[in-house]
């Protein structure tokens, strides 16, 4: 089966268990942004601003890592009848500036937010839908969307043979370390709750969501649909691997380079204090014995859902209920105790005024 096919099976059955299994719209938002700020979607080999960089592909988390954002350049502010949206650009490694949406409620002064990673092959479209950006930011929460590495406008100047799957130690490695670096700088807007920050996750997202809430406490809230992992026998079996590709994916080198970077094995280290993880049976791209490795792996204390027919998934969709459990998670947290630090008793007084 080609690849081109496979794409268009995996956004079939992506769509069949979309999160709030509402229509998608095809809009652009790619920012065209100036060379100060973030780069232009095609590298420049002008931009020498990130020589010197050093990412580790090894682990999801930034310790080895010495990423440096530019300034963030903003690309549209929109406004709905009951949110704004900002399109940002964000970068922190060359040739690769990151579409950002950043939805909030009007009226809410630092809601809580939720970041949301669909995972390849979804683009950004779905973050401009006026319906979704509705229901993701209902009853007081901030949503921020972006896709993964190798993914959408974030996929040019390379040879088409290389992509998300042959390229898995990249795209999980940097997808994660993308995660944390877009919590910096949703933290130094200084207007979102960044003590109730929840992710939710889909497929390859949820597998990133896993990497980067084992590696970052300040995820409080992950919600994972469906995440690919168990890499020996999803590449051996998985039908979203094209057969004529699948010999190397099987390799023992290429199976080494992944191995560190394992759903599997980070599930039992994710930090977030409510956990809640989700599989469709439906759902052939993770083999069944990877779901129940995937699935044995949770922590203590997480919320394990498995759905065994579209129907019954769909009938935890409705009226977007699927979003219900991240808020009253999110909801259900402890207020954070109060900043004692000179900088924290002086933005409180400057928040009183």
């Amino acid at each position: 089966m080609s690849r081109s096919l496979l794409l268009v099976l995996a956004r079939i059955i992506l769509l069949e268990t979309f999160a709030l299994g509402i229509a998608v719209f095809s809009l652009s938002g790619t920012c065209a942004a100036q060379l100060e700020h973030a780069s232009p979607p095609v590298a420049d080999p002008r931009d020498h601003r990130f020589e010197g960089i050093h990412e580790d592909w090894t682990t999801p988390a930034l310790t080895g890592s010495n990423l440096k954002p530019v300034r963030p350049l903003v690309g549209s502010t929109d406004e709905g009848g009951t949110y704004t949206l900002e399109l940002l650009c964000l970068q922190w490694r060359w040739g690769d500036p990151l579409d950002v949406y950043v939805i909030k409620p009007k009226g809410v002064k630092n809601p809580p937010v939720v970041l949301y990673q669909y995972g390849y092959p979804f683009e950004t479209d779905v973050f401009r839908d006026e319906r979704w950006d509705e229901a993701v930011t209902k009853d007081g929460f901030a949503a921020v969307g972006f896709v993964s590495a190798l993914t959408g406008h974030r996929y040019h100047d390379r040879p088409m043979r290389e992509w998300f799957v042959s390229e898995l130690q990249e795209s999980l490695a940097e997808s994660a370390h993308d995660v944390q670096m877009v919590l910096d700088y949703l933290a130094a807007r200084g207007d979102l709750d960044m003590s109730r920050v929840g992710m939710f996750a889909q497929g390859a997202g949820a597998s990133i969501g896993i990497l980067a809430s084992a590696v970052d406490p300040r995820i409080k809230v992950l919600d994972a649909l469906d995440p690919w992992g168990d890499w020996p026998t999803w590449m051996a079996t998985s039908p979203f691997v094209p057969e004529e590709e699948r010999p190397a994916y099987v390799k023992p080198e290429f199976l080494k380079k992944v191995a560190t970077l394992e759903p599997v094995e980070w599930l039992p280290k994710v930090q977030a204090a409510k956990f809640r993880f989700q599989q469709t049976v439906f759902d052939k791209v993770t083999p069944a014995a990877s779901k129940e490795k995937l699935r044995a792996a949770v922590p203590p204390g997480t919320t394990v859902m498995v759905y065994t027919t579209p129907e019954e998934y769909g009938a935890a969709m409705i009226g977007n209920k699927q979003l219900d459990w991240i808020r009253n998670a999110l909801r259900s947290l402890p207020e954070p105790a109060p900043d004692k630090t000179a900088a924290g008793q002086k933005a409180a007084a400057s928040s009183s005024k």
